[in-house]
């Protein structure tokens, strides 16, 4: 890009500011913002109009999830569907690791964290190991796709290559970069964050599928005849990923996209809520539930509204094409922002100051026709590791590890 189309893109945006320095930066910084100024997407932009609008919601009803006993009486059934699945290649796996470690007090990428206690075992560790437990006996290599975010790629690539990719083949790991969102004032005007750079943020954790696409993975998804994504988070340790069973009950119900869930610990508990919002499958944020739904019963007796996503979920490409392609809401969040002043001079807020724009999966599950809320055993499968102490930590999860047989 040169500086003349940067000039013609800025100015559709209203946004000519991005180039105040341009003409004292040397030549290595100038190609860098034009890279960037090309490679952003300003439209975002638009949805500054959105700010201070609660976002309106539809008429939510509860969501049967299929729970542990029908999953042991057809386990087998399903098994071999999965199988089956892996077997062929239409099942491939997505990592979500553009997170770093700042609440566990590091500044490496989170999944580098080591949560050994006689020996090193790092998050991604664990996270390939869950995986190995599923492919290796079947002697199938599925590909793995690892999102990385723009602050932590090439330390998360150097950090596989240097443990030889935890014993999975790197020729079956694809890492791409998620695609940055810019953050702005409230008014809409861009922050810069260097005389070289505006301020960005990571596009939400539905980004990932464009984002893939952008890298050009796409391209492998066609030729390798990929059917299906198991996309999961970097933070749960005890997860099973490609799980057989799991796939074939989802593939089984012929529904859009499966869901594993835990049964809710209390009616309090932090955690989003399969449901279904005005027929389409969906999820409520625990702060979010009136106490009509928190109080509601089921047939049995049980809270209608009694499973927690684990963010750990199986997508139909075809019909996850068809929802992208419509495009995904941002949403706007206020946060600290830092950035340089009239002056030029860096200016670090103490209060929120302006937008980045998100987009979550839960919009993408909501655009799809139907999902399949799979319960998984709690203590086998979610330890989450959110904080260095406390609920969801570092601590929980290895002492739920050791439960599970896992040696630290």
């Amino acid at each position: 890009m040169t500086k003349q189309q940067a000039e013609e893109k800025l100015r559709q945006y209203g946004q000519e500011h991005v180039l105040k320095y341009y003409d004292i930066l040397d030549e290595a910084q100038r190609q860098k913002l034009l890279r960037q100024i090309e490679e952003t997407d300003f439209s975002v932009l638009k949805n500054i109009g959105l700010a201070g609008e609660k976002r309106e919601r539809g008429r939510f009803e509860p969501l049967a999830a299929m729970e542990l006993p029908q999953i042991r009486q057809r386990k087998d059934e399903f098994e071999k569907i999965g199988i089956q699945a892996l077997t062929s290649g239409k099942a491939a796996a997505l990592l979500l690791a553009g997170g770093m470690g700042t609440r566990l007090g590091t500044d490496a990428p989170k999944g580098t964290y080591d949560i050994g206690l006689t020996r090193p075992v790092f998050i991604f560790e664990r996270l390939i190991r869950n995986l190995l437990d599923v492919t290796e006996p079947l002697g199938v290599w599925p590909m793995l796709f690892v999102m990385t975010s723009e602050k932590n790629h090439e330390t998360t690539v150097s950090f596989f290559k240097a443990h030889d990719y935890f014993g999975y083949r790197s020729d079956r790991i694809a890492f791409f970069k998620q695609e940055m969102a810019p953050a702005c004032d409230e008014n809409g005007r861009l922050f810069m964050e260097a005389k070289d750079r505006i301020a960005t943020s990571p596009n939400g954790n539905a980004g990932w599928y464009s984002s893939l696409i952008r890298a050009g993975l796409d391209q492998v998804i066609r030729d390798e005849g990929i059917e299906w994504i198991n996309l999961f988070a970097v933070d749960n340790v005890l997860q099973k990923i490609l799980d057989p069973v799991f796939i074939g009950a989802t593939l089984d119900a012929g529904v859009s996209v499966g869901a594993k869930v835990v049964k809710k610990a209390s009616p309090q508990e932090k955690v989003g809520v399969i449901c279904q919002e005005d027929g389409h499958p969906s999820i409520v944020e625990y702060y979010e539930l009136s106490d009509e739904m928190r109080d509601a019963k089921d047939e049995k007796g049980e809270p209608a509204y009694n499973f927690g996503v684990i963010l750990n979920y199986l997508f139909h490409l075809p019909e996850l094409d068809e929802v992208v392609g419509k495009g995904t809401p941002y949403h706007l969040v206020r946060k600290k922002i830092s950035y340089l002043d009239e002056n030029g001079d860096p200016v670090t807020p103490e209060q929120e100051n302006g937008f980045k724009f998100e987009q979550l999966v839960l919009d993408l599950i909501h655009e799809l026709d139907s999902c399949l809320p799979f319960e998984v055993v709690r203590e086998k499968e979610f330890a989450p590791i959110k904080n260095k102490t406390g609920i969801d930590s570092v601590e929980t999860a290895r002492e739920l590890c050791k439960q599970n047989g896992i040696e630290l």
